[in-house]
């Protein structure tokens, strides 16, 4: 099993839409960074991610969601009258991709960035190397050090 960190806005979809959805259950699209479509593409069934919400302060870690669809073509980019539209990517030979993920637990209260980034052995997370990647993978040791932020307060 691996562990992941995906980003969210969550103006455009936040935690509280994941929870809103049938089964809880949602896929990932719209990822056009090609580091992160590779991420999306080593993802397996039974993965786990933290939601993170990205863009707005302070931002958080949400929850945990488990994947529970590999990586398949993202319709996004064949529809020309969406923004995440590529013409370049052809039906034969798609270049982004998404998941099926789904709501596992929540995070309550949610875990703020500052609190991570005051772990020592956190701080050299890609969290705070490529804060930009919105797709990322998070390490064994990581994942727990997380989760007992969560159970420690």
């Amino acid at each position: 099993m691996k562990y992941w960190l995906l980003k969210s806005d969550p103006l455009e979809f936040s935690w509280e839409n994941l929870k809103e959805q049938t089964d809880r259950r949602t896929y990932w699209d719209g990822v056009r960074n090609y580091q992160a479509r590779n991420f999306l593409k080593e993802m397996q069934v039974g993965d786990k991610a933290f939601f993170y919400h990205s863009v707005v302060q302070p931002q958080i870690i949400t929850g945990i969601v488990t994947i529970v669809k590999k990586a398949y073509p993202d319709s996004t980019q064949f529809n020309e009258d969406h923004p995440n539209f590529d013409s370049r990517s052809s039906k034969d030979d798609p270049t982004w991709v998404m998941v099926d993920i789904q709501y596992l637990e929540e995070i309550d209260p949610p875990i703020i960035r500052d609190e991570i980034k005051q772990v020592k052995k956190l701080q050299d997370m890609l969290l705070f190397k490529n804060s930009r990647l919105s797709v990322q993978p998070v390490s064994p040791e990581e994942w727990k050090l997380i989760l007992e932020i969560a159970e420690n307060r």
